[in-house]
């Protein structure tokens, strides 16, 4: 045996005949090439996902992004189409824009908060992160008052220039209430609660402009027609945007009436530093019980926030039904008085 001799073959050239005479064996034929795997499209990781959540093969996407790139409008293209969903009228709701594109039916105005509505919301922000406020709810029976409206209506605006209104009625009684719990006419001031044994009532007043709290000064002297005409001045005023600072500052407590723009019931929000603000509502006609009987009644709901820091529950309704028994009792205000 020589170099070069062929020792063995395997497989098929095994039934191939030996080389004559010691010829160097033929090369073994080349094994056909077996077949590449198609390139792997190009497309983010992002893009891949998309495909595989709506069952598309990437590899069947004509990309159209720069050197081929698979893009998600491709892919989202090559997804099977959806049902159509009827096109909504535009009289029914208004057409939408691109994200972030309002159209004109959908459009925004941007306006600064005036100094005003700034100083309303900080100081109710104020309020309701410095007392501790609570509510107490009662129900107001006003057929009492109401007939001594419709008795003096005539009269009353013929003598003194001015409409008897609710607001003097709650005035006089709220002071009345005022000066047999005087913690409600009181604030603190660090540890210390500074009891205040004068009556200045806040009346609050809405504007185009925003809410104001002018004041009316002394009320516990005033006469129901000076009480109307105080109300009536600081009004006109407020709506006018003439009321000056005196005419808002300080106040004892407040009476806000959410009833003039028909609310039932509602939570009023201290006026701070008060510690004390009595809600008005709208009065209806209701069924309640009277010596066990149902009547309807002109009844109004009433609420009086308060802050627990220094005025208990306890003293807060007894203070709210101090306000109805003087306003179901007529003659309780002038005795008062």
């Amino acid at each position: 045996m020589h170099v070069g001799d062929v020792l063995a073959v395997v497989g098929a050239a095994a039934e191939a005949p030996a080389p004559a005479g010691g010829a160097p064996a033929p090369a073994p034929a080349a094994a056909p090439p077996s077949p590449e795997p198609a390139a792997a499209p190009r497309a983010t990781p992002a893009v891949r996902r998309l495909a595989e959540s709506m069952g598309v093969d990437l590899t069947q996407v004509e990309g159209t992004g720069p050197h081929g790139r698979v893009r998600r409008q491709d892919v989202v293209g090559q997804a099977a189409p959806r049902p159509t969903i009827p096109a909504v009228p535009a009289t029914e709701t208004a057409p939408a824009g691109p994200a972030g594109e309002p159209t004109e039916a959908r459009r925004e105005e941007t306006v600064p908060l005036s100094m005003r509505r700034r100083t309303i919301a900080r100081r109710l922000v104020e309020a309701q992160h410095t007392a501790a406020m609570l509510t107490t709810f009662n129900e107001i029976d006003m057929s009492a008052v109401l007939a001594v409206r419709a008795r003096h209506r005539e009269g009353f605006e013929k003598r003194y220039g001015v409409r008897l209104g609710f607001m003097s009625f709650f005035v006089r009684a709220t002071v009345g209430a005022l000066k047999q719990f005087p913690r409600l006419n009181a604030e603190i001031r660090g540890d210390t609660m500074v009891l205040k044994h004068y009556y200045d009532i806040g009346i609050a007043v809405a504007t185009d402009a925003g809410l104001v709290v002018p004041v009316i000064r002394d009320a516990d002297r005033l006469s129901l027609a000076a009480i109307e005409r105080a109300v009536a001045d600081l009004a006109r005023r407020a709506r006018e945007g003439t009321l000056t600072v005196d005419d808002l500052r300080g106040g004892t407590f407040t009476i806000t009436n959410g009833g003039v723009f028909g609310s039932l019931f509602s939570t009023p929000i201290l006026n701070y530093p008060q510690v004390g603000i009595l809600g008005m509502h709208k009065v209806q006609d209701r069924p309640v019980a009277v010596d066990g009987q149902v009547v309807v009644r002109p009844m109004m709901y009433v609420a009086l926030s308060y802050d627990h820091r220094i005025v208990d529950g306890a003293e807060a309704v007894q203070f709210l039904a101090t306000v109805k028994r003087m306003l179901e009792d007529p003659e309780a205000l002038l005795l008062e008085a």
